[in-house]
């Protein structure tokens, strides 16, 4: 957590809170919901929004932020139905998709529908969680706080403070509380809400539809992806949150988004509703500087020999397809991510530009001594703290991305606590037996999605990444092994890891915990795999970890202060807060691009474009025989316009991770779409926002309803819908 310097500085900051958005884009911005009193909503009235703030969000009655969930923890989903039934993505339901599927039932490749209720899936661990109210609570976090006070006491103060407002905002309620940090602690919030645990999976398209296009198209516009799935949340008879149970109910909502037919043209107003993950569009250029010239290519180049390993075995086999597809998915998309944002970070000149801001910031600065004493060193000891700061960036992203891209050391790494509680001797009794149990348990599942041989190749890429790419000084000792032992040949090494561990065989690792005591730790430090798991870890905690979030920390204590003094120098501009995985909303329009001289995209495509890119040969390009005959017969129902069936389009909205599976809602408050990516170029909207470049991609509702009904026969499922014409 970031923690503010002075109180002085409150009164300062409530006061630039108020003032009305001016200097700033239109569509940039992922606003608090509360924050939208503030903001002039004449503007968006005037782009078609029929709505007041009010109707949007309110604690008070029922507004849209109700049929607005957080799906999972990390993904949004939208409440379409009076009886629980929520939209999202496809690769947001991905993992409990692929959790029911077996080479018997296999629901990725095949699509799964549930006739009825009773036939719906339950996803233990799955869970959506409802907004019920928003406070600022600045002034009830700082109120302890004293000028004098260390960095230290002061975050003491802060947290027992935190501590007593959550306990205080939920005593006697089912719901949760947390407090956040914002604009680098210059704020504070409080959330307040409820979670449902019983979540189950009610339908989902094959993947030919709902990942059509793949990785390959991933992060890319045109795009033709059917990316969406259903679930339904259940509840006790009381219409309260209850475990996974037969005799809950479906889930009766406050709110539930009517469904529009009317589709979207350019121009259009819309507002993605949802839960971003992170943002830093803050920055200074020193940081952004890094980020495009270490981090990115550090991990861009092991993931990217990571995806070639991954892909030769799911192409050879079936079952590793399956075992894989999550795993492949999470780690292709940050990778191809981080490669559109180094371009259109590069493309837009953003640190240059960053540059320039700063230029005119220190000008600002030195017209006053007062403002000199108190910011003129901001930004050369941004510069330094950076410089600093560049050998541990690369090692940090070596450590996580290559060592750990090796699952047998990552599955390691998951028993350093039951070795430490053997041989610390310093456990509770009933600690070791506790531990081990829970590792036990989880086996089954772990190894469900593991293909030792694709792991054994994977270990020897990244060793090799790992000694030939980094400074000696972050070997391992176990580098000197290699050396001697097996005289440098790395592959011989993993071999020998793979042949002689017991982290790479269910049956091993599960013995091995079934008759689990203390003593059993010295033939766990004799494993080759957890050797060097150790060997990694000590390198990390004695030379990369105390160094690295060191130098971290000193920079999120200044841009607590580089944040207030943005605000001072701006201060007709209202700031929209960093995405923090809370809810926001962002303005937009639909609206097409053009990437690069000469090359022009038009706003949304068709089914045409899928019949266009069909190629059995290729995963990713498969698609029904049934959507192909759908199409030549032209029989697109009331979904269609005319012989056109939309597909998806892209708008202008500020979005980022944990934006998939938002609603995307036109200015009356329907349902016109689901918001599930951006473009290749707008992934920099992270760090910049270029309202020229950045767009987000939206999956036509029209298609979703098209594919329910037509395509899988679940008509039923409109019929708890209210669909507008």
């Amino acid at each position: 957590m970031v923690l503010l310097r002075r109180m002085k500085r409150l009164s300062t900051l409530i006061i630039l809170s108020i003032f009305l958005l001016s200097n700033s884009r239109a569509d940039e911005g992922m606003w608090l919901p509360t924050m939208l009193g503030k903001l002039d909503m004449a503007e968006y009235q005037q782009k078609g929004l029929r709505l007041t703030a009010d109707q949007i969000y309110s604690i008070n009655h029922n507004s849209l932020k109700d049929a607005v969930v957080l799906f999972g923890g990390g993904c949004t989903g939208e409440l379409i139905s009076p009886e629980g039934l929520i939209l999202t993505n496809h690769h947001c339901g991905f993992g409990s998709i692929q959790s029911h599927s077996s080479l018997e039932n296999d629901y990725l490749t095949d699509g799964f529908w549930a006739k009825s209720k009773e036939e719906e899936l339950p996803n233990p661990g799955l869970y959506v969680s409802f907004l019920i109210r928003i406070e600022d609570v600045t002034a009830q976090v700082l109120a302890d706080t004293e000028d004098n006070m260390t960095e230290a006491d002061r975050e003491k103060v802060i947290l027992k403070a935190i501590r007593q407002i959550e306990e205080e905002a939920v005593k006697g309620t089912q719901y949760q509380a947390e407090v956040k940090p914002f604009f680098y602690g210059n704020e504070f919030y409080l959330f307040v809400t409820e979670t449902y645990n019983d979540v189950r999976l009610v339908g989902a398209p094959p993947s030919s539809i709902g990942k059509f296009g793949g990785d390959t198209d991933n992060w890319m516009w045109p795009r033709h992806t059917g990316d969406f799935s259903l679930f339904r949340v259940y509840a006790n008879k009381d219409n309260k949150p209850a475990a996974y149970s037969p005799e809950n109910v479906p889930l009766k909502p406050k709110m539930f988004l009517p469904v529009s037919l009317k589709g979207a043209k350019k121009g259009d107003l819309t507002m993605v509703y949802g839960f971003p993950g992170s943002t830093s569009e803050y920055l200074p250029a020193a940081a952004v500087e890094q980020l495009v010239n270490i981090t990115n290519p550090a991990r861009i180049r092991i993931r990217t020999k990571r995806l070639s390993l991954f892909d030769e075995d799911m192409e050879y086999s079936r079952a590793v397809r399956i075992q894989y597809a999550s795993k492949h998915a999470g780690i292709a998309n940050g990778w191809k991510k981080w490669i559109g944002q180094n371009k259109g970070l590069k493309t837009a000149d953003a640190i240059g530009q960053k540059r320039l801001q700063q230029q005119e910031f220190q000008a600002w600065v030195d017209e006053t001594p007062e403002r000199k004493t108190k910011y003129g060193k901001l930004i050369p000891t941004f510069d330094s703290l950076y410089l600093a700061l560049v050998p541990y960036s690369k090692a940090i992203q070596y450590f996580y991305e290559a060592a750990l891209g090796i699952e047998a050391i990552d599955y390691a790494l998951d028993f350093q606590s039951l070795y430490m509680k053997s041989v610390g001797g310093n456990e509770k009794p009933g600690d070791i037996p506790k531990i081990a149990a829970s590792l036990l348990a989880g086996v089954k599942g772990r190894f469900k999605n593991y293909n030792q041989e694709t792991d054994r190749k994977v270990c020897k890429a990244m060793l090799d990444m790992f000694f030939h790419d980094m400074d000696p000084e972050y070997f391992p000792v176990q580098y000197a092994v290699i050396q001697k032992k097996f005289k440098g040949d790395i592959d011989q090494y993993a071999d020998y890891l793979f042949d002689n561990s017991i982290f790479v065989d269910q049956e091993k690792v599960t013995s091995f915990l079934t008759s689990y005591t203390a003593k059993s730790a010295k033939k766990m430090k004799a494993d080759p795999v957890f050797a060097l798991m150790q060997g990694f870890l000590r390198v990390y905690t004695s030379k990369i970890q105390s160094s690295f979030f060191g130098i971290q920390e000193e920079i999120t204590m200044l841009m607590t202060d580089y944040m207030q003094a943005q605000r001072e120098w701006k201060s007709d501009k209202m700031f929209y807060p960093d995405a923090n995985s809370t809810m926001r909303i962002s303005f937009g329009a639909v609206n097409d691009y053009s990437p690069r001289d000469a090359i022009y995209y038009n706003y949304f495509t068709t089914l045409k474009g899928v019949m266009e890119k069909i190629d059995s040969s290729i995963y990713d390009y498969a698609a029904p025989q049934k959507l192909v005959d759908l199409y030549e017969t032209k029989d697109f129902g009331p979904y269609g316009s005319g012989d056109t069936m939309f597909v998806c389009f892209t708008s202008t909205n500020h979005t980022t991770g944990g934006n998939s599976g938002s609603p995307v809602i036109n200015g009356n408050g329907e349902l016109i779409g689901i918001n599930f990516d951006r473009n290749w170029e707008g992934t920099m909207s992270d760090i910049m926002y270029d309202p020229a470049q950045c767009r987000n991609i939206v999956l036509d509702i029209r298609y979703v309803l098209f594919i329910i009904d037509k395509f899988a026969g679940a008509s039923y499922l409109l019929e708890e819908m209210e669909i507008r014409k």
